[in-house]
């Protein structure tokens, strides 16, 4: 089967994200600092400043934290992260997934949504990678993210998961397994 050009150019993003992640594990584990950078679209300053704090005390390095999709957008363009954190609803009427679909040609971005909005817009795969609805735990958060980390590398996360914690499938996935909310 011949590749098309945005197969291509897919393809070509996923490794060279999955080599980043590599030489970040690898750098990890010789003890040189090495930190995967995530993006935060949150327009609740509380839960953002605490979603940094305790991303920078696990040794990730956040690159900004953004009320509105345009801020987002436009941090995301300039720091390019590995990871985002999106809330789905965000300031000015704005929806974390524009912010997932605007970044997502810039090469493979590992999105989590982590939101009190779940059941009100259906996520699939195509939006992102996983869900957690809000109320979480600092702990599951981390892990959360861990598994969004294991989906870009590795295709696939294993469990167990954190409570509030959701893959998103495709249309065809979610009509033949069980659902929670995202």
């Amino acid at each position: 089967m011949a590749l098309t050009a945005t197969t291509a150019d897919t393809f070509d993003a996923l490794n060279r994200l999955a080599d980043r992640f590599a030489r970040l594990a690898e750098e990890r584990s010789q003890g040189q600092p090495a930190a995967l950078k995530v993006l935060i679209a949150e327009d609740d300053l509380l839960i953002a400043d605490m979603m940094e704090a305790v991303l920078l005390s696990h040794g990730y390095d956040v690159c900004g934290i953004a009320r509105t999709v345009a801020e987002a957008v436009e941090l995301g363009s300039t720091s390019k992260p590995d990871l985002a954190i999106l809330d789905l609803r965000l300031a000015n009427a704005g929806l974390g997934t524009e912010i997932a679909a605007r970044l997502g040609d810039r090469g493979r971005l590992g999105v989590l949504y982590a939101t009190g909005n779940a059941s009100t817009i259906a996520l699939t795969a195509t939006d992102g990678d996983a869900c957690l609805s809000k109320p979480y735990r600092p702990d599951d958060l981390l892990r959360s993210l861990k598994l969004v980390v294991d989906i870009v590398v590795n295709g696939e996360a294993v469990p167990p998961y954190p409570r509030n914690f959701h893959l998103l499938r495709t249309s065809a996935m979610s009509a033949l397994e069980p659902s929670g909310v995202c």
